[in-house]
């Protein structure tokens, strides 16, 4: 199952769904190993659609980022983020020209969604067209509400609400998405931050630039690698800002349905550590990749489930 498939699919019955959906399950499990951890505790339905979405997701990605899309022009590179938002716009109309396009029907109709963020998140990676550098925090929390923050809009509808909120005539259902785009805008952040040494390879800066003038650290710094203390306070008050959206996600994650608590606490405490493994390289993050060892992943199961069982 690739981008590149061709095939003319009438309907889902021409598919073998299980297959397709194993794909994804694999594609999850090998580039996202944290998050998948978090899957697993999902029903299966859930775990499916949440892998469906994960691969929609990387493949939006990797028409920037991929080996191939680095040696890639501008405008081919547009060309291919238009045609992605074209086959996009199909598959939510039900569409099917793949295994992949089917598995995502599948997925729309079992959880029936907005496009507006998957549109968004393409919009997030034309902003990669041209854009390497943020001025501002604003600016960066622009890019990353579109290129992680959508997941949480993507993935709300699947998770659900939990009826105890909802099943009272007089309630009226609490809405989760202020929660659901800071828990992917604290992703993004975390991502940044652990991969500041990757990115600078390919010529951006997702740092802002006020905040390398208020640390008094250069580009040229950040370029040479330079671990000083002028870059440790910097990267302490970035740790300290993704910190502060993790800790506005958690008000939203009550709401969710109790099949949903635990995996989504699980996910979201885990990739608050990579933060903590940071803190650990002394802020090294040139030199070295910052991970949570699985021990602590199995640590913290426990500890998400514990908290998960409270609203």
């Amino acid at each position: 199952m690739t981008n590149s498939d061709s095939k003319s699919l009438n309907n889902l019955e021409t598919i073998n769904l299980d297959s397709a959906y194993e794909v994804c399950r694999e594609e999850t499990a090998k580039w996202a190993k944290t998050f998948y951890l978090g899957t697993l505790l999902l029903p299966p339905i859930k775990r499916k659609a949440i892998w469906a979405i994960y691969v929609w997701c990387r493949r939006t990605d990797e028409l920037m980022d991929s080996p191939e899309a680095m040696k890639l022009p501008i405008n081919q590179l547009s060309d291919r983020l238009d045609n992605w938002e074209e086959r996009t716009r199909e598959v939510f109309k039900g569409k099917i020209n793949n295994e992949f396009d089917a598995v995502m029907v599948d997925m729309l109709e079992k959880f029936p969604m907005d496009i507006q963020p998957y549109l968004d998140m393409i919009e997030g990676q034309r902003m990669d067209l041209n854009l390497h550098r943020y001025e501002t925090f604003d600016d960066l929390k622009l890019y990353c509400y579109r290129v992680a923050g959508t997941v949480g809009l993507m993935t709300q509808g699947v998770m659900g609400l939990d009826s105890a909120y909802t099943s009272a005539p007089w309630s009226s259902a609490p809405d989760p998405s202020d929660a659901a785009v800071a828990l992917g805008i604290a992703n993004q952040l975390t991502n940044i931050l652990r991969d500041v040494g990757e990115d600078r390879g390919r010529g951006r800066i997702y740092l802002p630039q006020e905040d390398l003038v208020r640390f008094n650290y250069s580009e040229e710094d950040l370029m040479q690698g330079r671990v000083n203390d002028n870059w440790r306070s910097l990267m302490a008050f970035q740790l300290e800002r993704a910190r502060e959206w993790f800790a506005l996600s958690e008000s939203g994650v009550r709401w969710l349905s109790g099949d949903a608590r635990w995996p989504v606490w699980t996910s979201l405490r885990l990739y608050r550590g990579i933060l903590d493994s940071i803190e650990k390289l002394d802020y090294d993050v040139f030199n070295n990749r910052a991970y949570v060892s699985n021990w602590v992943k199995l640590f913290n199961l426990p500890i998400a489930y514990a908290i998960s069982q409270s609203r």
